[in-house]
């Protein structure tokens, strides 16, 4: 049976939506609570385990520590952290895990680093070989999560964590331990440098060699210039307000400057907040508590009982339908990544939950556009987050009935915390509400939407399926009927755009692309070029089974076309100077010839020479097989199941 909302005020199309994700994913979404339930009735970890088990997992802690695990039994918290100071986002967390020890010793508890992660940047990878293990790297740091918590000793879990591939990752590894109490806790962005849209028109410039090395790299050094994360609103952006929007983050810290005191006092509430039940002395069991609705999934187990101390549920309980359904409205009002129609498909597979493109589709007819932040605006985050960012888009989202109030947080105050803003008082931590607007060119009520529609659009025809960002295209480009040329690598593309070979109206079909020919790496170093060729008034588009970083827009681009090439899909049927047509308005993708001659044509075969080069080289021989067994990437890319 559907699962009843208990709000009428809910939007049609949010409902609609929500309901046959419910109804699709019964069978699997019962079956991971079954499991959950499972795991979470167990003793806990250090009473189960045999003595020698037990003497090696608290060998390298203090001793009083070891007397709070063994004889105290007091909570322990696993800490798993992306840490690294090659990229600037995870730099600040060099500090985090002494400080959340620090607190959780306060409440008679203990923490432990139970394991690292890998943490690739795709600003230093994009264009070269290294960008093929990008995609990928999010089920090797989903892997690392699983290894890491598999000491199976913890009581709940911090993930510390912020880009691109990094947080999928670790929440679909946190979500396999889906029985546990996990808070995600992230180190926010970098004080604002160059505007985003004077570096992108100096990386224009260069493409067109009116900069040379020195200016570009100049203008780069002063965008990406401290610690932090990239202020544009790409992936590593969009990643931190969907977990607002999911309530895993203590509310409103996605946004807050790494290195100061009121970051330093959210990273140890986060600490607080995954103690919450456990300091109160109680455990996981079944029955709902009030005020909050059952979730779907056919199980026994139904919500987390709070006694004692306020509680912070299981992560396979927060994430059900309504929180995915949540985070993909949120994607859509402020324009996010498209990479999250990856992402997200494997986040929500990862807890029972089945989604489609056809969901954010309809989804995005529906949800206005609430934000204009870099590259769908000129504002970067910083900005954003003064204008009222993260907290303001979910008050208002919330309040038009486009997302679902009564869902579980890792707070007992729900959702609508979210909508406020932390600060001091005093000495002491404590929120205020987000107030109106301070700037609508930036972020605007949801009464006077930048756009009724949200900010992704599907394509479909016999080009396949595909996703267009029109949030970042001008209005007048949403429709691109031009002679296809045809190229098998971005090097390619390059090299034509540099023989002056583009000059004219062209739509670039970019193949081999996919995860399963070469990992599916992202494409962001064709924004300039193609920026350039649209800059001199040519109707230009890019169509590809590749990906654009969150941070490409300005020009069309139809990205994730499934099936990819080397399955046998449509682009390996396009031929230089076929006309092709996309079409956002419509949601059209097609090759403008008979269905006759369509059906006719022979898929062309990825050359065994490209193949090979994609396998060998900078550890691309190690992803062999999850290129082998990628899914499609409607389908998440999953290289795991």
């Amino acid at each position: 049976m559907a699962q009843q909302f208990s709000s009428g005020s809910l939007h049609p199309a949010v409902i609609k939506v929500t309901t046959r994700i419910i109804e699709r994913s019964l069978p699997t979404r019962g079956a991971y609570l079954r499991q959950l339930q499972a795991a979470a009735t167990r003793d806990r970890g250090a009473d189960r385990m045999g003595c020698a088990n037990l003497a090696h997992a608290v060998a390298g802690i203090p001793l009083d520590d070891r007397f709070k695990v063994i004889t105290a039994r007091a909570p322990n918290i696993a800490i798993v952290t992306a840490y690294n100071d090659m990229l600037s986002a995870h730099a600040p967390f060099k500090t985090y895990p002494d400080l959340i020890k620090d607190e959780v010793r306060k409440a008679g508890a203990t923490a432990q680093v139970a394991g690292g992660v890998p943490a690739m940047c795709d600003g230093v990878t994009q264009g070269t070989e290294g960008m093929e293990l990008s995609l990928f790297s999010r089920d090797v740091i989903a892997m690392a999560t699983a290894v890491a918590l598999s000491h199976d000793m913890f009581d709940g879990a911090l993930m510390l964590g912020v880009c691109d591939k990094i947080v999928p990752g670790l929440l679909i590894g946190a979500l396999h331990f889906g029985h546990l109490p996990t808070v995600f806790v992230p180190a926010g962005p970098m004080g604002s440098g160059l505007p985003n849209k004077e570096k992108a028109r100096v990386r224009e410039q260069a493409a067109q060699g009116l900069v040379g090395r020195e200016g570009l790299l100049d203008a780069e050094l002063k965008s990406y210039h401290s610690s932090g994360t990239c202020t544009f609103y790409g992936t590593a952006n969009s990643n931190q307000l969907l977990l607002e929007a999911m309530g895993l983050h203590v509310p409103g810290t996605a946004f807050v400057n790494p290195g100061n005191q009121l970051r330093e006092e959210l990273t140890r509430e986060a600490a607080r907040t995954v103690l919450g039940r456990q300091t109160g002395g109680d455990r996981f069991s079944a029955g709902p508590p009030q005020g909050k609705s059952a979730p779907s999934g056919g199980s026994a187990l139904h919500e987390v009982k709070s006694v004692g101390a306020p509680g912070c549920p299981p992560i396979g309980l927060i994430v059900d339908e309504k929180a995915i359904v949540n985070a993909m409205v949120a994607l859509l009002a402020t324009g996010g990544s498209t990479n999250h129609l990856i992402h997200w498909v494997a986040v929500a597979h990862s807890a029972g939950i089945v989604i489609d493109w056809n969901d954010f589709s309809d989804l995005s007819d529906a949800v206005p556009t609430l934000a204009h932040v870099y590259p769908n605006g000129s504002a970067d985050v910083n900005q954003f987050q003064a204008a009222g960012g993260p907290g303001l888009i979910i008050r208002e989202l919330l309040d038009a009935g486009f997302m679902h109030a009564d869902v579980l947080t890792v707070r007992q105050g729900g959702i609508r915390e979210y909508t406020r803003v932390p600060g001091f008082e005093a000495v002491a931590l404590a929120w205020h509400d987000t107030g109106d607007s301070k700037d609508e060119d930036i972020v605007r009520p949801a009464s006077k939407p930048f756009s009724a529609t949200g900010g992704l659009k599907l394509l479909t025809g016999n080009l396949g399926r595909s996703v267009i960002k029109v949030s970042a295209v001008p209005d007048d480009r949403h429709v691109i009927e031009a002679p296809a040329r045809l190229f098998d690598s971005q090097e390619a593309l390059h090299a034509a755009f540099n023989a002056g070979e583009l000059d004219r109206d062209v739509i670039c079909v970019v193949r081999w692309q996919g995860p399963q020919a070469n990992g599916m790496p992202e494409l962001h170093k064709l924004t300039p070029p193609l920026a350039v060729l649209q800059g001199k008034g040519f109707k230009v588009a890019l169509v590809t089974d590749g990906r654009m970083s969150g941070a490409s827009g300005k020009v069309p681009a139809a990205i994730h076309v499934s099936p990819e090439a080397a399955a046998g899909g449509p682009l390996a049927k396009v031929r230089d100077g076929d006309v092709v047509r996309l079409d956002a308005l419509t949601g059209g993708l097609n090759v403008l010839v008979t269905e006759a001659e369509w059906a006719a044509r022979q898929p062309d075969v990825m050359p065994q020479d490209l193949r090979d080069a994609n396998a060998v080289g900078m550890g691309r021989e190690l992803f062999t097989g999850m290129r082998r067994g990628a899914l499609m990437a409607e389908k998440g890319a999953l290289s795991w199941t």
